[in-house]
């Protein structure tokens, strides 16, 4: 698999060492809902893992949780709770967007305050080795003293200084070095004791020595947004890199920024969709979709005319997932003409476009078009009545493979109600061959009442909950 190296900006070969894949992605902030934006990230990503397991390998995948920052600070103070309140909150309304979203849960979802001695250790190392200083409680971490700062995002500390609008800060000793440990502001505010007095860690600090813990020094793949090249993964290279002596990632790979009209999505541009609202009118599934229909590099742009068209493509797939499953359960004796086994085999084998579709620098978009047109040709063979249920079962078994690999499955059905509306279909089916048709109008029309739409077929009726 060659996937495009941010570090290198190109395309390499990802080498498995050990047959194991070791997965670092930037979690949320946990203050708010989750928006499209994060969404994005976390979509590609859990993608990126389920193909590299669906690959043979074994993954390790590590996604934090920063539960404490300035913003949950302020959260807090405002509604008079207390920071823990505030993550607690919103690491259970995370878990639930995910799971909608078909999202599964990393390895190990480790929190930046249950690292805080971790993260301590790094800091003090950074120090004794001159990479790092103490002014009034607080730590800087001293860019300068990185050879190598801006090898991520590919600027030297001149031209970043240059073009950059940074707060005066008259105890750092330049304007690029960043906090390791901020000290407490304000009586009352959360902190753990330091050697160098009351207070917090910086953000970039929380994931290096996440990264360190979990995952070890030179890992295989670290990965979020865009937006995270600089400062944050540029920062975590310099503190990781000086600490350890080691490199902290082979792969940096980021996705691509979400955009409304054309521009950037952004929270204080007041074009920010909370994922929960858009499922609520279209469906986790949807959205999940809208997220991998697009090249994971390449900006996308959102509207509801767009989730729209996905939960229309998505219906296609899972369509035609419900039409293999309704004719291997009404499939008859039928012997299978070679012609047809033949085709069936045609299909299958075009998995190996899929394949070299995601080979290719992890390319979901392309391979969901290879998806749509294997889908379409199961689609044709399911015209031919003499289908047999060997070919239909291996079929069935195929499609589900793949839409299991992108996490399109449909959900199963609720038991909650079926069983009426199997019953009603039944009457109905029985009054058509007793030629009741009135009967059979009369009950369509209950059903329909019901929220349910029915297709006759000449295996049977197909009924669906609108």
């Amino acid at each position: 698999m060659r996937l495009f190296n941010t570090l290198t900006r190109q395309k390499e070969e990802l080498t498995v060492r050990d047959g194991r894949v070791r997965m670092y992605a930037c979690g949320p902030t946990v203050y708010n809902y989750i928006h499209i934006g994060n969404a994005r990230c976390f979509v590609l990503f859990d993608m990126l893992r389920r193909y590299l397991e669906y690959r043979g390998n074994d993954v390790v995948f590590v996604q934090n949780f920063t539960d404490v920052d300035d913003k949950m600070i302020a959260k807090a103070k405002a509604e008079g709770c207390t920071v823990p309140e505030i993550a607690a909150r919103y690491i259970d309304a995370y878990f639930a967007d995910a799971r909608g979203l078909g999202v599964r849960p990393a390895t190990v979802h480790p929190r930046a305050t249950e690292n805080i001695p971790e993260i301590i250790e790094i800091v003090r190392t950074l120090i004794d080795k001159g990479n790092a200083y103490e002014s009034n409680g607080n730590v800087y971490f001293a860019a300068d003293s990185f050879p190598h700062y801006g090898c991520l995002s590919h600027y030297n500390l001149e031209e970043l200084e240059a073009g950059a609008r940074i707060d005066v800060n008259d105890e750092k000793r330049h304007p690029f070095d960043f906090a390791l440990w901020k000290a407490k502001k304000e009586e009352g505010e959360i902190s753990w004791p330091s050697p160098w007095g009351e207070g917090r860690p910086g953000w970039h600090i929380e994931c290096s020595a996440m990264v360190r813990k979990y995952l070890g020094t030179d890992i295989d793949i670290h990965c979020g947004g865009q937006d995270l090249t600089f400062p944050h993964h540029e920062n975590e290279i310099a503190q990781s890199e000086c600490a350890t002596g080691a490199p902290l990632a082979r792969f940096w790979l980021h996705n691509g920024y979400i955009n409304v009209d054309n521009r950037k999505m952004s929270k204080s541009a007041g074009d920010c969709f909370w994922v929960r609202d858009a499922a609520k009118k279209f469906g986790y599934g949807a959205i999940r979709y809208f997220l991998l229909a697009s090249h994971y590099r390449n900006p996308v742009n959102f509207s509801e005319a767009i989730l729209a068209q996905s939960a229309a493509a998505l219906e296609r797939l899972q369509n035609c997932r419900e039409n293999l499953a309704f004719r291997l359960e009404n499939a008859g004796n039928a012997t299978d003409a070679p012609s047809l086994a033949a085709e069936a085999e045609q299909i299958m084998a075009r998995k190996a476009d899929l394949l070299a579709a995601m080979d290719d620098d992890f390319n979901t978009a392309n391979a969901i078009a290879v998806l749509f047109e294997i889908t379409r040709d199961i689609n044709t063979l399911l015209k031919n009545e003499s289908v047999s249920a060997d070919i239909l079962r291996t079929l069935l078994g195929f499609y589900d493979e793949l839409l299991g690999l992108f996490g399109f499955l449909p959900e199963e059905k609720t038991v909650d109600g079926d069983a009426e509306i199997e019953a009603l279909v039944a009457e109905r089916t029985k009054a058509k061959k007793e030629k009741d048709y009135q009967k059979a109008d009369e009950l369509r029309a209950r059903l329909k009442e019901m929220g349910v739409t029915l297709e006759d077929t000449p295996q049977g009726t197909k009924w669906k909950k609108a």
